[in-house]
């Protein structure tokens, strides 16, 4: 196994500043397993034991750094809609058609909703995919008590 390439005093430096202005977990990790390396020369498997990921990991943390830099530490992890029908924006855009019967306390059918977001992607949808964008854009479902239907005696 060849010897782990050395880390510069400037770089040790660098490293204990970007601790402090890591913002997320993740990014605080990364950072962590350079830091614990250079600061207190732990192999990756103590540096994997302390910062909770596996040897490999931290390994591939290390390599990144070292051909990207500080660059390679910080940032948005892997997650993402990789596989969205709409964006965020065209799904908002969809839903303005239906604001103004919600505000007037008019009963939204999802169908309704189903319909017109198949007719934007061009293709069928599950329910399940319409019931996400409404959680994701902060709709709820809300019903009225069984005393507050009209036409409806309460109990």
């Amino acid at each position: 196994m060849r010897p782990p390439q050395p880390i510069s005093e400037k770089q040790k430096e660098s490293l204990q500043e970007l601790l402090k202005k890591t913002k997320t977990k993740g990014d605080y990790q990364r950072v962590l397993c350079l830091w614990l390396r250079a600061g207190l020369g732990l192999s990756s498997s103590e540096v994997a034991t302390a910062v909770g990921f596996s040897a490999s990991t931290v390994r591939q943390v290390q390599a990144r750094y070292f051909q990207r830099g500080e660059s390679a530490l910080l940032g948005p992890g892997r997650g993402g809609r990789r596989r969205q029908n709409l964006s965020e924006g065209e799904e908002k855009e969809l839903l303005e058609r239906f604001v103004a019967k919600a505000r007037s306390g008019g009963v939204l059918v999802v169908n309704e909703i189903q319909a017109a977001y198949e007719e934007a992607v061009e293709h069928r949808v599950p329910k399940s995919t319409v019931y996400r964008m409404l959680a994701r854009h902060g709709w709820r479902k809300i019903a009225p008590r069984p005393g507050q239907i009209p036409g409806r005696r309460p109990r």
